[in-house]
């Protein structure tokens, strides 16, 4: 496929209106070709436009079609696999053996919508028939089914060019709503953006769908993004990426005449909790196995292990030293970007600043945006009394806590503001504390894991990836797995409706099959 560096809005391709850029290798410092189109307001209007107008046609596709369409974009971004990764791989300097398997799992995620799509079970089909005998009033006919919102803009993310942008699940979930996207592709990776996003479109296309299913924009600093969530046809934004980022868009969005929601995935530190038993008894093991998987792609991920606690006593040692082996012998690497390398450096000083030891190094880095891999320690006291020692740090680093007791471990537990996962180790004589640890980690994640680690996470019907602010902006949704299509869904009620007018999914006839509530008890005729 020829890049050409333009924007994707509908299906025509447009050039730039408000200047260009080159996609930056960050292993070498070399600028990519070609040159890549920035477009501004008129762009965004054109695209979101096209959305509205595509709407009411792409909400109404029966489950057959829409999944079909699904389908159909997870096979061509299997034909084109090797050229995403190797794309991908030039824009971030990491293996493009990694995005071939991130290309795979958006292809997987696209197949599991079409799956969903086609069972229905999303709209939530439910019937309460007319009662007209009803003592001492007659009950009219209500049938409620989920619907799609509208038009959603989508921020691709800066770690996953493939699995988390324009490819992503944020828009498999939107389009197996019945929403269109629009997409504001990263800077960072505008090559594989645009690969990802010719796919989607030449699939409108083939599915004879209205071009204003998807669109791709770009473009300079933050006015096209705030031209997206100020636009009045827009319904819902999806964001990935900082806290800072993800609640300057949310406030934008409350702020408009008639606020809608932002589901921003933004910050956590996933932290892992080894109780006394399981420390005694697989200390090294857990301290390696933690090491490795903080420092997998250099530290750059939503769900890395950031921060783990043990309290003092048997295999604490162990634990410690495992980790710190870890950390020694995995190389600086090259980090995914300039800004995110800087920040790395200003946080890794926070943290020393806020009293956290370095116990354990990797080797030095070599070039100018690699990520050196560093091990801290600090007492259960200092995370305490330092709440910036419980803030994430996005890079390669790692943070071992060292606990007095039980009490202690508790207490820690309870400073930690929302996560996306957390993570207890324990063996059946630490299962009563592990009781008291539950809802404490509860009501402060939406995925607790045992016995493994917050990466990696499979995409699946039960799959959570979000929780309590900050680390997302709406903790009753997830952004990951096929739940994540309730974002952009809402109910309506249609009430003594003629059959012929209703919607399909709640006719008489059933003529797509779905399982639907009918008085209350699941019924398929």
């Amino acid at each position: 496929m020829t890049l050409t560096g333009e924007l994707l809005i509908g299906g025509t391709s447009v050039p730039a209106t408000a200047g260009t850029m080159k996609a930056l290798n960050p292993a070498t410092g070399e600028l990519i070709e070609p040159e890549f189109a920035f477009g501004g307001a008129a762009e965004v209007d054109r695209a979101v436009r096209l959305a509205d107008e595509a709407f009411d046609s792409y909400s109404h596709t029966g489950p057959a079609e829409r999944a079909a369409f699904l389908d159909l974009i997870a096979d061509r971004l299997d034909a084109v696999k090797e050229e995403l990764a190797e794309r991908a791989s030039l824009e971030t300097g990491l293996p493009a053996a990694q995005f071939e398997s991130e290309t795979v799992k958006s292809a997987e995620q696209f197949r599991k919508f079409a799956i969903v799509v086609r069972q229905g079970r999303f709209l939530q089909a439910t019937i309460d028939p007319a009662q007209p005998d009803r003592r001492p009033a007659p009950r009219m006919d209500h049938r409620m089914q989920k619907v799609a919102l509208g038009p959603v803009v989508i921020f691709g993310a800066s770690n996953f060019p493939i699995s988390y942008s324009v490819a992503g699940g944020d828009t498999a979930s939107a389009l197996a709503a019945g929403c269109p996207v629009v997409l504001k592709a990263h800077n960072a990776h505008p090559g594989t953006s645009e690969l990802a996003g010719r796919v989607i479109q030449q699939a409108v296309t083939d599915a004879g769908l209205h071009q204003g299913v998807f669109s791709l924009v770009r473009g300079a600093g933050n006015e096209i993004g705030e031209a997206l969530v100020d636009h009045p046809l827009v319904r819902a934004v999806t964001f990935t990426g900082s806290q800072g980022g993800g609640m300057a868009l949310y406030h934008r969005a409350q702020r408009r005449p008639d606020p809608i929601p932002v589901f921003a995935e933004m910050t956590s530190v996933n932290p892992t909790f080894v109780l006394p038993a399981a420390l005694a008894a697989h200390g090294a093991e857990i301290g390696a196995g933690f090491g490795r998987l903080a420092l997998y792609t250099v530290g750059q991920m939503c769900l890395k292990p950031a921060i783990l606690l043990a309290i003092e006593g048997p295999g604490f040692d162990d634990l410690r030293d495992a980790a710190m082996a870890e950390v020694r012998k995995v190389a600086a690497r090259t980090m995914l970007t300039p800004g995110i390398h800087d920040s790395y450096v200003r946080n890794v000083g926070r943290m020393e600043d806020s009293g956290a030891t370095r116990i354990g190094a990797g080797p030095d880095p070599i070039r100018e945006w690699d990520g050196q891999s560093l091990l801290y320690e600090v007492t259960g006291e200092q995370v305490l009394a330092e709440p910036a020692l419980r803030e994430e740090v996005f890079g390669p680093s790692i943070l071992l806590v060292r606990l007095t007791d039980l009490e202690q471990l508790f207490q820690v537990a309870r400073a930690f503001r929302g996560q996306l996962s957390a993570t207890m180790h324990i063996e059946e004589l630490d299962h009563a504390d592990a009781a008291r640890l539950l809802p404490i980690l509860e009501r402060r994640t939406g995925r607790i894991v045992v016995n493994a680690f917050s990466i990696p996470q499979e995409v699946s019907y039960a799959t959570v990836h979000g929780g309590p602010f900050p680390a997302t902006s709406d903790s009753r949704f997830t952004s990951v797995g096929m739940s994540a299509i309730e974002r952009f869904l809402r109910p309506v009620t249609y009430q003594e409706f003629p059959d012929g007018l209703l919607p399909e999914s709640l006719r008489e006839a059933n003529p797509w099959g779905l399982w639907r509530l009918v008085d209350g008890e699941l019924a398929r005729d």
